[in-house]
């Protein structure tokens, strides 16, 4: 028998971050792996596009392991994404203002950040504190640890050694771990900061803690942009896994995962080819490989519950516009507070956020802008239209109304736009297969945050040889953990096959 014939296999469905880091971490290990992509990029949600010569982003907006020696840098490293890179920090995440001008610059420093709240609301000082010396905690908090192995491998002597690591920051995870920015927001005497502080960390009810640790990350550069947007980071990890000899089928969706005797033998795609291996990873959308892939027999009830609308989701309407200007000294994220509510998407708005990405300029022509609004947006909403004309006559009404209250920050800004690029929930469903189009997975919630803590089954109840990992196992997704989670699988396939884990940094 042959070195080829002999050796073990695993494929991979989907060749998003989490699939591609399980290729990754499988040739390191001396298997042969497959990865099969309904697309044709590597890069899942993990994406951007060119509109032309404006490079859209559709992911990153920080990456978390971005600084040498700080936590998620190693398996970005061995996954060859980092190196030669260059990666753009920032000083502040986001702005927050208001019609009359007042505004909340979000400082990654937490001595500045201290300085600036209390000085819009001195009522607050106390609360201010408590929350610039919670960042200051999160500085040295390693995030990866709950990440760098599975749960289920985890042996008397490493969950002692994590609790110990962790120990000095149960305080700080029990007082802010379960209070969400919009309860935390309530919390201010200040009217203007009890409305702006729930919106500096993307969605409301994301729990403080994980806002805490953002801003400590970015405050000591490990939480950074990668030039040239996120379709780039991805194709290094793509170089990466074919410099290690996997092999990607791009256009090549898989119909069904193949069941013998309860072990998950191969794939069927959708032109009937059959591929055969000795394990089996799913990183694409989750209610997909239950409730298709599968075909729902191994779908248990506690399965069938994550997919019956109880846990939240992400959704979001995108707007990206090519702009002939220079914004370059405009802040990079900008949100701004609304006087009276504006109907967009059957929704009121009573705030819009606006990133500009001149902070890379390989993303678009020299003195000219990518600027981008970001909605929450309801799925069932657009579901409905969609096959319709209204479909596309509504997506060009949200971005008119979006251009309508632009125009009041950049005045005469509809004139120079070149490129408008509008996404729905049903575009990132169209073209990433996730279900109703979710961007992360559960929503990183007070709801989901013990699941994370604790960890999801990356296995199905009585079905052998098959693994699950990316965002639908790790709520709240980002880039980081689902590179994790690619590692993490084949980590328990090499217990499984009694051999040593081991990594290849480049």
């Amino acid at each position: 028998m042959t070195k080829s014939e002999s050796q073990k296999s695993v494929i991979i469905i989907g060749a998003g971050i989490a699939g591609l880091a399980a290729g990754c971490y499988a040739q390191m290990n001396g298997y042969r792996s497959q990865i099969f992509e309904l697309h044709n990029l590597p890069g899942g949600l993990c994406t951007a596009w060119d509109r032309k010569g404006f490079t859209i982003d559709g992911c990153i907006h920080y990456v978390f392991g971005s600084a040498p020696g700080q936590p998620f840098n190693q398996i970005w490293q061995e996954l060859g994404a980092v190196q030669g890179r260059t990666m753009i920090n920032h000083s502040e995440m986001m702005r927050i203002r208001d019609t009359d001008g007042k505004t909340l610059v979000v400082h990654a420093d937490p001595d500045q950040l201290e300085q600036h709240m209390q000085s819009l609301s001195p009522a607050d000082s106390r609360l201010i504190s408590a929350f610039t010396r919670g960042i200051r905690k999160f500085t040295r908090f390693d995030m990866s640890l709950m990440q760098q192995k599975p749960k289920g491998l985890m042996t008397p002597l490493d969950w002692a050694s994590l609790a110990g690591k962790m120990l000095p920051y149960l305080g700080s995870l029990a007082r802010w771990g379960l209070v969400s920015a919009r309860e935390f927001g309530n919390q201010f005497n200040d009217p203007f900061l009890r409305r702006a502080v729930p919106l500096m960390f993307a969605w409301d009810e994301i729990p403080v803690m994980v806002g805490m640790s953002l801003l400590a990350y970015m405050h000591t550069g490990n939480a950074s942009f990668p030039a040239g947007a996120s379709l780039e980071f991805a194709r290094a990890i793509e170089k990466r896994y074919l410099d290690l000899g996997g092999e990607i089928h791009y256009r090549s969706q898989v119909e069904k995962i193949l069941v013998e005797d309860d072990r998950a033998v191969g794939v069927r795609l959708y032109n009937d080819e059959i591929y055969k291996a000795d394990w089996v990873v799913s990183a694409a959308d989750g209610h997909a490989t239950i409730f298709d892939m599968l075909g729902g027999p191994f779908a248990t009830r506690a399965l069938k519950r994550l997919y019956d609308g109880r846990l939240p989701i992400y959704n979001q309407f995108q707007v990206s516009l090519g702009v002939n200007r220079d914004l370059s000294h405009e802040p990079h994220w900008m949100t701004y507070l609304l006087d009276e509510p504006v109907l967009i998407a059957g929704e009121e708005r009573r705030d819009f956020n606006v990133k500009n990405y001149c902070f890379d300029p390989s993303l678009s022509p020299a003195g000219k802008s990518i600027v981008i609004v970001m909605l929450r947006t309801n799925y069932p909403y657009w579901q409905h239209i969609y096959g319709h004309r209204l479909y596309d006559s509504e997506q060009l009404q949200v971005s008119d109304i979006v251009i309508e209250q632009l125009e009041k920050v950049y005045p005469g800004i509809r004139q120079d736009i070149e490129v408008v690029d509008e996404a729905t929930p049903l575009s990132f469903e169209r073209y990433t297969g996730n279900w109703q189009g979710s961007s992360t997975g559960w929503l990183l919630t007070k709801q989901t945050m013990m699941m994370m803590v604790l960890g999801m089954k990356k296995t199905i109840p009585g079905l052998k040889n098959f693994y699950v990992c990316g965002q639908w196992v790790e709520p709240g997704g980002s880039v980081p953990v689902v590179a994790m989670s690619g590692r993490n699988v084949i980590q328990m396939i090499c217990a499984s096959d009694h051999k040593p884990f081991k990594t290849i940094t480049p």
